[in-house]
């Protein structure tokens, strides 16, 4: 039997809200509380046998499922970790424009933490190590050291591709037709 990624959850409407296991899809389905199905993979998963007719259960999952009920507030900011803004920033230095491993990045604030900034997605972008030396405890334009790209709060699609790196295409299909930048197109 094939691994099963994670399936995309989505409201009845059809917002993306999150990765979930395959195990949790099944029991969704088993409930009934699957509005609608998207994408073009679906996986086969085998349950127990059946003391009456002795026939195996059966359940196919879609790699894209809506769900009934209600659905959270979708106008929170999602939450900031180094991982999701490095890979927001492609590990590329938003200073010097070089690209470099995960381990020999920061989080640089734009405006920084000692001059009032805060640690939010709309004021933090990724920086080597020597950058944000360089840069200190000023802004960019104080310390002569233009941005590359603006900063921005990735919106509920973008953040689940920043979160998974092992996406089908169907689902990266459709979560890119709700992308708000550009840059993001690049994890594809």
């Amino acid at each position: 039997m094939e691994l099963a990624p994670a399936i995309l959850r989505l409201d009845v409407s059809g917002r993306p809200l999150a990765w979930i296991p395959w195990q949790e899809a099944v029991c969704l389905y088993s409930k009934g509380q699957v509005a609608w199905e998207g994408g073009a993979r679906r996986f086969c998963f085998h349950g127990g046998r059946s003391r009456i007719s002795g026939l195996r259960s059966r359940i196919e999952v879609s790699s894209i499922v809506a769900v009934h009920g209600r659905c959270r507030n979708h106008n929170t900011v999602p939450p900031l970790s180094n991982r999701e803004l490095f890979r927001r920033d492609r590990h590329t230095c938003l200073y010097c424009g070089e690209s470099f491993p995960e381990h020999l990045l920061t989080r640089d604030h734009v405006v920084p933490r000692s001059q009032g900034g805060r640690d939010r997605w709309a004021n933090v972008v990724t920086a080597c190590r020597r950058c944000n030396v360089k840069k200190g405890a000023r802004t960019p334009e104080e310390a002569g050291m233009p941005l590359l790209a603006v900063p921005f709060v990735p919106n509920p699609a973008e953040y689940l591709a920043l979160l998974n790196r092992r996406i089908l295409a169907d689902q990266m299909d459709f979560l890119k037709r709700q992308f708000r930048h550009r840059r993001l197109l690049d994890l594809a």
